[in-house]
């Protein structure tokens, strides 16, 4: 099962890209975050002709996240962290198979000690408390999304420059390592241990044609998955089309014997 996660920024202005990466990649299941579309607004008709179904999870200009995939789908979904009040469309949870799929969109935080940075601290306490009842139910589990977090320095083009600044910052990379102490594993270095991989790059001072990036997009999975994880990535191409996210597709491949055959 190849399940990916991408930060489109915009569905509206990225869904000729989103049609043409499935078509290229062929996941099987996608996590999207910034879909930045109501429901209503939500290209599920044309999705659907490439053999995607979809849930989905929207609100105007802002936040929104969606699953796409080729495998159904159960019919409870959860659109909301339980026991926290916020408006904002970041979370969606459903099921494919016997695997159980959270799409994440980390709130960014703007500034280290900002009200949002604060709130950001708390909305991934909230998270936490949520994924581990999650793990609880679901052994098989993966948490994916924009994490607007770098896990490390080596995910960090410059750590000098990036050093306690927002997205690097001790805080949000303790809160990270709290997720990941509920038996989770950062599936890319299961595979990858070097520096010099990133998945976003700021559309300002041409950063991706310099290399300055940072890893903030992440496939997390459950111990129970861990050895069924075969293989993990980050694919550039889509940063590279005419108007692109400044977000690129990241993956996973597990390897799950008796799953339902994508087709």
């Amino acid at each position: 099962m190849k399940i990916a996660s991408w930060n489109v920024n915009s569905l509206n202005v990225r869904l000729p890209h989103l049609q043409q990466w499935l078509q290229d990649f062929a996941p099987d299941v996608v996590a999207l975050q910034e879909t930045k579309l109501e429901d209503p607004r939500f290209p599920d008709a044309a999705l659907a002709e490439l053999g995607y179904r979809s849930v989905f999870c929207g609100q105007k200009t802002y936040n929104g996240v969606a699953l796409l995939s080729r495998l159904p789908f159960t019919s409870e979904c959860i659109t909301a962290i339980p026991n926290f009040d916020d408006p904002q469309k970041r979370v969606l949870a459903a099921t494919v198979g016997d695997v159980r799929i959270v799409d994440l969109y980390v709130v960014n935080g703007e500034s280290v000690g900002s009200e949002k940075f604060e709130y950001k601290l708390r909305w991934l306490a909230a998270v936490r408390e949520w994924l581990a009842e999650e793990l609880r139910q679901h052994p098989n589990l993966v948490v994916l999304g924009d994490f607007n977090i770098a896990p490390e320095d080596r995910d960090v083009h410059d750590p000098k420059r990036w050093r306690e600044k927002i997205l690097c910052s001790t805080p949000e990379r303790v809160a990270l390592n709290d997720l990941l102490g509920l038996g989770l594993h950062d599936s890319f270095r299961l595979h990858h241990e070097d520096g010099g991989h990133y998945s976003w790059w700021d559309y300002r001072l041409a950063a991706y044609q310099r290399g300055w990036g940072l890893r903030i997009d992440l496939v997390l999975v459950s111990e129970a998955l861990r050895a069924r994880c075969v293989a993990a990535g980050i694919d550039e191409v889509p940063r590279t089309w005419e108007r692109p996210s400044d977000h690129t597709p990241v993956w996973v491949e597990l390897d799950l014997p008796g799953s339902p055959h994508a087709g």
